[in-house]
Parts: C-alpha cells; sequence; structure tokens
C-alpha cells in the first residue's frame, strides 16, 4: 500500500493528513514531528498560553478516525529522493511520495542560547517556560519591535512586568511597512506602559542584563528575542531539491517541488503568484490552513494551482491588526482615517488596484475590503480614504481594473 510521509507536525502538516482524508485517499499516510507534542496551534502561544489563558493549543483531531501513523519527538536529518527515504534521529523512512511541512525556526542573536534568562519562542515548550519567567514586578526586555516582539510585550506588560522593547531600526515593523504606517504603531508601546527604545543596537548578552552599542546597560529578568524566522530546512541539505538563497524550498504553482515525488507546503516554501507577480514566502497561519488542501488536491490525482491572497493578523496592545494582500515598494499608499475613535485603515493601490489592505480594530472595513483586494475591483480612492465612506461602496462604477 503507498505511503504518503508528511514531515512536520505542526499546522501545515496535520492540515494535509485532514485534506488528504477527505480526498478520499485511503492508503498509508505518516506524520513525522520532531517535537513530543501533538500537532497545535501556533497564534495562542504569544497571546492565551502567555496571558496565561491556557497552558494548551493542541488541535483537536480524531486520530482514529485519520487513521495515521504518527510519530513524535523524531527529527528528520536527510532526504534521499533517489532511494525515496528521508532519514531521521531514528532511523530512515521509507515513502513513495513525501510532503515537506517543516515550518520555520527562529533567528537568534549570536551566543544568546548560552546565555540563562534568554528564550526564544516559537514552540509549546517555549512559551511555557517563558510563561514562567513574566512574573509581576520582572524586568523584562524584549528584542525585535516586529509581530512577535509586540505581541510578547503586549503579554508582558498585561501580566504586570517593567517590559522595554529593542529595536534596532526606525519604527516597528519598519521591514514590513512604509514609515507612515509604522510610525503609528509607536504611541501604543506608552499607552501599554512599555519602553520602546528604537535605532537601539544590541552589543552583547549576560545573565540579567541587555548591553546596547551605545553603552546603555538594560537590567532584564527574562530577555525574549524576537527579530524573526527562517525556513527549517537545514534537513534538506544535499537533497537535491532546490532551495532560494534563503533557505525556503522552490516549489511550483501546485506546491511540487524540483522532484516530482516530492511537495511542499507552509511557511518554509516560495511559491510562484501569478496574481502577483511575484515569488512569495508567506510565514502566517492562513497559509499554514489553505496551502494543504491544494496539497492534497494534487496527492489526489487533481490539478489545482495555488494563489492565495495572503491574510494575516495580530493582536497588539488591546487592537487587532489585520492585513490581506501582497504590496510592493512602487504601489501608492492611501490612509483611511484615523476616525474619531483612533481607529484606522490604510490600501496599497496599483494604479486604482487595491493590492493590499491594513486595518487597525476595523473589522468592517476588512470584510470590506478583503472582497476589493480579491476581486481586483478598480476603487475611487478619494472615497476610500474618507473613513465616513463604507468600503463597500468605494468601487468605481467602471467596474474591475
Amino acid at each position: 500500500m503507498e505511503n504518503v510521509l508528511v514531515v512536520g507536525a505542526g499546522m501545515a502538516g496535520l492540515q494535509t493528513v485532514v485534506g488528504l482524508r477527505e480526498q478520499g485517499y485511503t492508503g498509508r499516510i505518516t506524520l513525522l514531528g520532531a517535537e513530543p507534542h501533538k500537532p497545535y496551534d501556533r497564534p495562542p502561544l504569544s497571546k492565551e498560553v502567555l496571558g496565561g489563558k491556557t497552558d494548551d493549543s493542541t488541535f483537536e483531531a480524531d486520530w482514529d478516525a485519520l487513521g495515521v501513523e504518527l510519530l513524535l519527538g523524531r527529527a528528520a536529518t536527510g532526504l534521499r529522493p533517489a532511494d525515496r527515504e528521508v532519514d531521521t534521529d531514528a532511523g530512515p523512512l521509507a515513502y513513495d511520495r513525501l510532503v515537506i511541512a517543516t515550518g520555520s525556526q527562529v533567528v537568534n542573536l549570536p551566543g544568546a542560547a548560552d546565555v540563562d534568562g534568554v528564550h526564544t519562542l516559537r514552540t509549546l515548550d517555549d512559551a511555557r517556560r517563558l510563561r514562567a519567567a513574566l512574573t509581576p514586578g520582572a524586568h523584562v526586555v524584549v528584542v525585535g519591535a516586529g509581530w512577535i516582539g509586540a505581541e510578547v510585550a503586549t503579554s508582558a506588560a498585561a501580566l504586570g512586568c517593567r517590559t522595554t522593547v529593542v529595536e534596532a531600526l526606525h519604527a516597528p515593523l519598519a521591514g514590513a511597512f512604509p514609515d507612515d504606517i509604522g510610525t503609528r504603531f509607536v504611541p501604543w508601546y506608552a499607552e501599554a506602559g512599555v519602553e520602546l527604545l528604537l535605532n537601539a543596537r544590541v552589543d552583547r548578552l549576560e545573565p540579567g542584563a541587555v548591553h546596547l552599542a551605545d553603552g546603555t546597560r538594560l537590567p532584564a529578568d527574562a530577555v525574549v528575542v524576537g527579530i524573526g524566522v527562517r525556513p527549517d530546512t537545514g534537513w534538506l541539505a544535499g537533497s537535491g531539491l532546490d532551495l532560494d538563497p534563503r533557505g525556503a524550498v522552490v516549489v511550483d504553482d501546485h506546491l511540487r517541488t524540483s522532484h516530482p515525488d516530492v511537495y511542499a507546503v507552509g511557511d518554509c516554501v516560495v511559491f510562484p503568484s501569478a496574481r502577483y507577480g511575484a515569488r512569495l514566502r508567506v510565514e502566517h497561519w492562513d497559509n499554514a490552513l489553505h496551502g494543504p488542501r491544494t496539497v492534497a488536491a494534487n496527492l489526489a490525482g487533481g490539478d489545482a494551482a495555488y494563489d492565495p491572497v495572503p491574510y494575516f493578523w495580530s493582536d497588539q496592545f488591546g487592537r487587532m491588526i489585520q492585513y490581506v494582500g501582497h504590496h510592493g515598494p512602487d504601489d501608492e499608499l492611501v490612509v483611511r482615517g484615523p476616525g474619531e475613535d483612533g481607529k484606522w485603515s490604510a490600501g496599497w493601490f496599483a494604479g486604482d488596484t487595491l493590492v493590499a489592505l491594513i486595518t487597525v480594530a476595523r473589522p468592517r472595513d476588512l470584510a470590506q475590503g478583503r472582497k476589493l483586494v480579491q476581486t481586483g475591483a478598480a476603487v475611487d480612492k478619494a472615497k476610500f480614504a474618507d473613513i465616513g465612506t463604507a468600503l463597500k461602496d468605494v468601487q468605481r462604477a467602471d467596474g474591475t481594473a
């Protein structure tokens, strides 16, 4: 009987298994995971788990009905496509077809792993260890004001920690958004009682302190490094699979790799988007949910292409940020608001076409604007900028772009 081996027991791996069964696949499925835990949801780690609302975000799954061989606490160490075998730290595993879903691993500061009191946040065990350190009155230094850094700072401040965020760039999320967006996040930190240090670079870490390049010493009972992630694909070295310069697995629009029996999915993948005319690597939950449906359909004999409109969300200092679409450096930014309540949205335009939208505590804008992004509608930008006009009413009368 044919065996589909799925390497990576996170959201993308589990959804691949679920998708295969939904497609009517009756062969063997083996799910390999490096962690000892059954598949769990990652977004709650920086929110509910750190906040003490739960200690576990394991997905509910009927494992008996799925009929999958679950191999946990066993890491992939190599791939030999010619032999159709994955090497693991407990011996090789044979497959007929393979799905790579190993996701990302955190980027740490040099030497940080050897310093007591330094944390990263990627796994359930990471979250549990960090939660134990976030006691009221503790000095917490978060390195990085990106998505994960802001969410950790939100949780730490809410738990009564004295929290400082150190960011090497000139604004939060400066790598993802232009200044007119990133600077709008700055006041949120002070409102939450969080000290935000911009243009501040870490020189070195020591137990109990963070030293900055300008000579500042920050006391720290706990340090959280949140400076990004990279594809967890080191185990594919020497496999012959095409990887991009950052290590992401290169796939076609059907999520097939350069080897015909091997597919890849989730945030370890870079895929071609006809919609945006670019190769995308999407590191967010929505991609790990929807990409596996394409993989499962194709493994079951289909001919499905993957070309999503990316979407993600983040909870920061009592505000929900949502983003849909994909923007480039040449797209025109139009800000919408803020209204009297301080809430706002902004869109990126290619000509009159809305290609991306960010909303802050405006879920109706997101719901209505998402349809405009998905359909490629031509938009009246003056109406879009008027926060008193519903986004369902901003489409130009002459139709689509």
